[in-house]
């Protein structure tokens, strides 16, 4: 069943009670979907969302877009399916109620038919809302894609087939098909389905055929089991995809209906004893955590953003992604399919205890079925997809109830998908939140976040309690691999306690990954770890900030950044898109990395106390560009998997050896250097047993110049994204990080600006531009394509001559599905 983009043509605006009067509202606004209705709202310290939000306020929104129903369609089933639309989505078609979905992240298919008014134009409404549901930055409105499908009234399910590959060797492997075939007619109908089943480069190598019985107003499954002789198998090194393609022919031959999946052939094991295995391969999960936000995007999901994201994360070095704290969209998984991510993939955040005052526990008891069955069915032919997550750090979970509730919704996933295993990111301190005297003693604390951020030891002592092994034991029974969340004291004797247990690290603080990647290394149960966070994002403001102490007006906040604080500030990549030092140490940590790495303390900081939170790293940047004074004190960080670094400076005046350190202080991994910033090369050479083994260096930058280029030079004419990094950077491409200016942007031709936002994680800036301040001298503009055409993005700045760059967006590249 073909879906048909639907996404050009909508307004939105707010939503107004029938007696509430219109002096004074916003007129609603043309958009192109997926759109996020909160991004530009105006921001405040009182919003009601607060910290969790990043201070972007909540509300109720109206899409409305017209379309034409010809009179034909009276024979035809016609349906409008929605990826996602944040949240409590209400949908009228003419006026009348058509549909209601309460989740936000799942999938849901409106029928039209009764509704519609043939021959005449039609009107389809969505009202969405986002209001205190959240601990982040959710979006709201539809911002995930809309399709409108046409079809016969027998037709092929949608997401009705599923593939599978349950017999794998090395001469062969068995592809099930099993497919949907609904009929909506007053009559029997016998038809037959036809398979074609294409290797990775397009060619087809078997094929099968079945008849098929459908009664009225029933669904029928027709099944292939196809021989595959040596195929090429999908895995993190080699995403190999296959294709089944489906077509649905009526008695006389005629095709009713087509479809296509995409699905890789690999085989999963894991035990205690070997870890994780694919294609009887050992693997370890190298694994980020990710909110859904798209950055300067806000919310919506998008395949350049997600394709982009998802190829920086992997050249970064992880190989697996955690969906935190909901499921993943199509187009986040079409990515990783595509190159080779791991995908955990989580249900909810929340069951049914509520962590924030109007969040997704309303209702779970009743819907949680259905968000089950729509994760399944978005996922199960995806390679990506190793590991279902059943929820995150859940409170009621410690309880005979909460037990109760984890068995309950893990038997389901296995009864709609037996060939992924199941896991949960379990937080035994969260989950015993009202038993904590009697853990901690003395220490206890109310806010659970605040808690991590002063009481890190006491947590881990915590984890390893007695009563958390009691009382999380029955909860984590019932999974295939136990995930714990900042639950590494467990790691070891868990081997002992419980010999079959299999571990992940569902989410771990991001300055210990050295430790943590040495016991993933050492113990075989231990099949990976998820760090918090793989990329910066919107809301939790400042969970990951660094914060100077020394001034007047300073009061801690814990974890919680106060106005105007806007991201979380504690991704290994930041908002644009840039490694941060931190990626580059756990590269090394990974060992995936040889060379050294260098991270400057900001000199115009130096000495100053600071605080931070756990999930804060140093306020460090890879540059050796600053605008103070030579002469000046300043510490530097070498990363490097040696026993000793030697560090050297090359200026005007020669090259001096600023020092040797040992490597392993003030954290594993890390040598450490007091010294003088003057302009020149830093030069740091790592050694192990007195032989160089890696070298890298950084210079200073010469005379900046405002430079633009574009990651995507060619993009689709029908909303494709070009992501334009901004620098102020020498004729070498030295970003100069210490002289931030305001970039404009204009964009001319075929496209439009999408987004403008820079790494700054305490701004009272709009994503929406067309201007912003740099941060670190850098900047990312995304664009988007409004048509078939050229487009010429220009950007100023004070003191800097213009700079510009062409993007071709040609008709031929529009997308067709």
């Amino acid at each position: 069943m073909k879906r048909v983009p639907f996404h050009v043509g909508w307004t939105v605006g707010p939503k107004l009670g029938a007696f509430e009067s219109r002096e004074g509202v916003a007129a609603a606004v043309p958009v192109t979907i997926p759109h996020d209705a909160l991004r530009d709202l105006p921001r405040s310290a009182d919003n009601d969302g607060g910290v969790h939000s990043g201070y972007i306020p909540g509300g109720v929104f109206v899409y409305e877009r017209s379309f034409e129903v010809p009179d034909d369609w009276r024979e035809r089933s016609v349906l409008i399916e929605f990826e996602g639309v944040y949240r409590d989505a209400v949908v009228f078609i003419n006026g009348d109620f058509a549909a209601h979905q309460p989740d936000g992240y799942a999938a849901f298919v409106v029928a039209a038919d009764a509704f519609l008014r043939f021959g005449e134009t039609n009107t389809v409404t969505v009202e969405a809302r986002a209001h205190r549901d959240s601990r982040w930055y959710t979006g709201a409105g539809i911002y995930r894609p809309v399709h409108l499908i046409v079809a016969d009234p027998v037709h092929l399910a949608l997401d009705g087939t599923t593939v599978t590959t349950p017999d794998i060797d090395d001469e062969r492997t068995m592809v099930e098909v099993a497919t949907i075939v609904e009929n909506l007619t007053r009559h029997t109908r016998t038809l037959r389905v036809h398979w074609h089943l294409a290797d990775p480069s397009g060619a087809v190598i078997v094929q099968a055929n079945a008849p098929v019985t459908v009664l009225p107003g029933e669904q029928a499954v027709a099944r292939a089991r196809l021989f595959v002789a040596r195929p090429e198998l999908w895995s993190p090194d080699h995403p190999a995809q296959h294709e089944v393609r489906i077509s649905l022919e009526d008695a006389d031959g005629t095709v009713v209906d087509t479809d296509a999946v995409r699905f890789g052939i690999r085989r999963l094991q894991v035990d205690a004893r070997h870890g994780l295995r694919i294609n009887g391969v050992g693997v370890d999960l190298r694994g980020a955590c990710v909110h859904h936000d798209n950055g300067a995007l806000g919310a919506i999901t998008h395949p350049d953003a997600e394709d982009r994201r998802v190829r920086l994360l992997k050249d970064a070095g992880f190989n697996a992604i955690r969906s935190a704290h909901n499921p993943a969209s199509r187009a986040l998984l079409d990515a990783c399919d595509r190159h080779g991510m791991l995908v955990m993939d989580e249900l909810s955040d929340v069951w049914t205890h509520a962590k924030t005052g109007f969040d997704a526990s309303v209702g779970f008891a009743s819907r949680w079925q259905a968000a089950v069955a729509a994760l399944v069915a978005k996922d199960r032919n995806r390679p990506s997809v190793i590991l279902y997550s059943i929820g995150n750090e859940i409170l009621e979970l410690a309880t005979p109830h909460g037990a109760t509730w984890s068995r309950r919704i893990a038997e389901e996933f296995r009864r709609l998908d037996p060939t992924r295993y199941i896991t949960n990111g379990i937080n035994g301190v969260i989950a015993n939140m009202q038993r904590l005297p009697e853990i901690l003693g003395e220490i206890a604390a109310t806010d659970p976040n605040t808690m991590m951020a002063g009481l890190g030891a006491q947590m881990a002592a915590a984890n390893a309690s007695e009563l958390i092994t009691r009382s999380t034991e029955e909860s984590a029974a019932v999974l295939d691999v136990v995930g714990f969340n900042y639950g590494d004291a467990r790691y070891e004797m868990d081997a002992e306690l419980f010999p079959g247990r299999v571990i992940v690290g569902s989410e771990t603080f991001p300055d210990r990954i050295a430790d943590l990647w040495d016991q993933v290394r050492r113990l075989p149960h231990v099949i990976g770890d998820f760090t918090w966070t793989g990329w910066d994002y919107v809301g939790e403001a400042g969970i990951g900030r660094v914060e100077y102490t020394d001034v007047d007006d300073y009061r801690s906040t814990g974890t919680a950044g106060p106005f105007p604080w806007l991201l979380a500030r504690c991704g290994d990549i930041d908002l644009t898109g840039r490694r941060t030092p931190a990626s580059y140490y756990r590269q090394i940590a990974f060992g995936l990395r040889s060379d050294p790495a260098i991270a400057v303390h900001r000199p115009a900081h130096h000495g100053r106390p600071v605080e931070k939170t756990p999930w804060s790293w140093d306020d460090v940047v890879s540059s050796w560009s600053w605008g103070v004074e030579p002469g000046s004190p300043v510490t530097v960080d070498v990363y490097a998997d040696a026993e000793e670094v030697e560090l050297r400076l090359i200026d005007a005046t020669g090259e001096v050896v600023v020092g040797r350190a040992p490597v392993g202080d003030p954290r594993p991994l890390i040598a450490r250097f007091e010294t003088r910033y003057r302009p020149g090369r830093l030069l740091a050479i790592a050694r192990r047993g007195g032989a160089e083994i890696g070298r890298s260096e950084l210079a200073s930058a010469g005379s900046p110049a405002l430079r633009v280029r574009a990651e995507d030079l060619t993009i689709a004419a029908d909303g494709g994204l070009a992501h334009v990094v901004i620098e102020l950077a020498d004729a070498d491409g030295i970003v100069a990080c210490d002289g931030d200016t305001e970039v404009t942007v204009t964009v001319a031709g075929a496209g439009e600006l999408a987004a403008l936002g820079s790494s700054r994680g305490r701004t009272t800036e709009s994503f929406a531009g067309p201007s912003r301040l740099t941060h670190d001298g850098r900047a990312l503009a995304v664009v988007r394509a409004t048509g078939g055409g050229e487009i010429i993005v220009t950007v100023d700045a004070p003191g800097y001559s213009p700079a510009a760059v062409r993007v071709v967006a040609p008709a031929a590249a529009a997308r067709t599905s």
